[in-house]
This record gives structure tokens, C-alpha cells and sequence, in this order.
């Protein structure tokens, strides 16, 4: 099968690239780059020399929908939603990294992303790609919109809880830590080393464009209004993302009914791992991986569930999430390109 990423310099473009390098199925053939056109990919990452030395090149979309099966777009958030009509016109599969197609209300993404909607059309067609919870609808999709990062954490983390009716909606507190890798390859004061370095930073208080997108789904979960309170940082590691999360318990629930409920809601998922009673996740743990691992901590002096959730930001938050859903479309084995343990220490 052969396949294209659109937006090839940024940090999920890589990812995408060393996981389809090693894909039994998929075949890399060509990266649109329209900043680096003409550039070999390894001259932007040097450590893919001798490994990847595609040529990047401008974008054709009639005369690559006729060389490929499917295309990643790995490109900033308002620009897929121009491109993607034409190639699914071509029969082409999408599946977008950015936020384009994430929000299925034009309201809403207008509000939150301070820019124009994709066409309603498209917002409808689109399946929202949160593997372990809509592998029925993925397999049967045109168009994926890959979730966010912090969504991916934190849904994998609340979903059982939610749709089991074990915690109060309209409690849910999210505290979330994030790698500056989180914030792309461009250059920034933010992201500076010494402005980062030895610091942490709280940023996009009440208005990340990542809590319409976790509220959107934790609605459809719950089958109510949600809304959640989400504090998000930036802590000085290269990457990774760890969501502590904290909620109301709706009734007398203890630890060990906690624990099987998520034990038996992800047994059959093989990148979701849920730590044992008592042991909790680090972000060095899932580093490099696809993996999304939890821990559970049920207080019962305050009545409330404590969830922390891992994954590294730019592959299960990114591009390893986006190959796992190219396999669900595919019928192949979801763990296809993606079975490779942590890289430790």
C-alpha cells in the first residue's frame, strides 16, 4: 500500500516516517513539503541518512492521488480542511494530525480556533480516531480526524469511568503536563532553553482548543452536556504528556471495583495498559511507544477518583495513533508497524 505525508518537517512528520520505515504493509512514497520542496528528507533529519532519502516535493494533488492509497496530513491546524475534499474526490483515505476535523460543530471550532470551519460536509464524514473507542466506525471511514494529544490522554483515561456512570460529569478536573515537543519544531521564546530550562509553565487557561474536543466526547459518552476544567504546562522534558485527573464519585465505589472495571474494558487493547492497584505511570515509560498507560487511586475520605494517564505526545498523541487507525481501515492487526517496547532509560 502505498502512502504520503503532507507536512513533511515537523516533529510528526518524523514519527510518521520511522514507523512506516518499519510498516510490513504500508509503503512510504513520497513527502509534500512546500517550504523544503526539492530538499531530501534526510537533509532536514540527518539521522535518517542511508535510512529515508525521499525527495520532498510540492504538492500535485491530481498527480498523487493517482500513486497513492492513502495520505497523513501532518500539517498545522487550517490547512487539511482545503486539501482533503479533493483527495477524497480521488478515492484517497485521510487521515488529518491536525485539529481541522476534530469538532463537529462549525460554532464551535470557530470560537475555539479563531478561524474558518471546514465545510459541514466534511465535519459529518469525518470519524473522530480514537482507536480503542471507535474502532467500528474507523474501519468503515474515508476521513479520520487523529484526536489531539491531551484528548487522547485524558478519554482514555475517563471513558470507562464515564460511560459506566461511576463518576459525576461536571466534576472532572484535568491537570495536564506536557514536553516542549508538544509546542512543534518552530522556533519560539516560549520553548527557549533558558526560558525553559528549570521552569514549568501553565498556559491557555480556559481556553486550550483541546477542551471543546475533550468535552465533545465525553458528552457523547456520558449522554449529557459535559464540561471540564483543564489546566494545562509545559515542563522542561523533550517529550511526553502525563494527564492527572480528578473527579467526583457518583456513588460507594471502592478500589478493586475501579480497577476491574478498566482492566476488563481494555484486556483486549493491546496498547492500553492498566497498572496494578497502587502502582502509578511515568512518562518514561511509554517514551518512544504507542502505549497509553493508567493508574487508578480511589480516595475514599473525599470520594473522588484520581486517573493518571501517560502516552508519549507525538506518537500515541500523533503518529503512532494515525498508523494504529491506518491499520483498523485496513483490517490488519492493530499492533501492524506500531510493536515496539519503550525506549528506557
Amino acid at each position: 500500500m502505498k502512502v504520503a505525508i503532507i507536512g513533511g518537517t515537523g516533529y510528526g512528520a518524523i514519527e510518521l516516517a520511522r514507523f512506516l520505515k518499519m510498516h510490513p504493509y504500508a509503503e512510504l512514497t513520497t513527502i509534500i513539503s512546500h517550504s523544503k520542496n526539492g530538499t531530501s528528507f534526510s537533509e532536514v533529519y540527518p539521522h535518517m541518512t542511508d535510512i529515508l532519502e525521499l525527495p520532498m516535493t510540492a504538492l500535485d494533488i491530481p498527480a498523487l492521488s493517482e500513486t497513492i492509497d492513502l495520505v497523513f496530513f501532518a500539517t498545522p491546524s487550517n490547512i487539511s480542511k482545503e486539501l482533503v475534499p479533493e483527495f477524497l474526490h480521488h478515492n484517497v483515505t485521510c487521515i488529518d494530525l491536525s485539529g481541522d476535523f476534530r469538532l463537529k460543530s462549525s460554532e464551535d471550532y470557530e470560537k475555539w480556533y479563531e478561524a474558518p470551519a471546514a465545510n459541514a460536509k466534511y465535519l459529518a464524514q469525518a470519524t473522530y480516531g480514537l482507536s480503542e473507542i471507535y474502532k467500528e466506525e474507523i474501519k468503515k471511514t474515508k476521513l479520520i480526524a487523529n484526536p489531539g494529544c491531551y484528548p487522547t490522554a485524558t478519554l482514555l483515561g475517563l471513558i470507562p469511568a464515564i460511560q459506566k456512570g461511576w463518576i459525576e460529569p461536571n466534576s472532572i478536573i484535568i491537570d495536564g503536563k506536557t514536553g516542549v515537543s508538544g509546542a512543534g519544531r518552530g522556533l519560539s521564546l516560549n520553548v527557549h532553553f533558558s526560558e525553559m530550562n528549570e521552569n514549568i509553565k501553565a498556559y491557555k487557561l480556559g481556553a486550550h482548543k483541546h477542551i471543546p474536543e475533550m468535552e465533545q466526547v465525553l458528552g457523547l459518552e456520558a449522554n449529557e452536556a459535559v464540561q471540564v476544567t483543564f489546566t494545562p504546562h509545559i515542563v522542561p522534558m523533550t517529550r511526553g504528556i502525563m494527564t492527572t485527573i480528578y473527579a467526583n464519585l457518583s456513588g460507594s465505589i471502592d478500589q478493586e471495583n475501579v480497577q476491574q472495571l478498566y482492566e476488563t474494558f481494555y484486556k483486549d487493547h493491546p496498547f492500553v495498559r492498566v497498572r496494578a492497584e497502587g502502582v502509578l505511570p511515568t512518562t518514561k515509560e511509554v517514551y518512544g511507544s504507542n502505549y497509553c498507560d493508567i493508574g487508578l487511586h480511589v480516595d475514599k475520605r473525599t470520594g473522588k477518583l484520581t486517573i493518571v494517564s501517560v502516552i508519549d505526545n507525538l506518537v500515541k498523541g500523533a503518529a503512532g495513533q494515525a498508523i494504529q487507525n491506518m491499520n483498523i481501515i485496513n483490517g490488519w492487526k492493530e499492533i501492524s508497524g506500531l510493536d515496539y517496547p519503550p525506549i528506557y532509560p
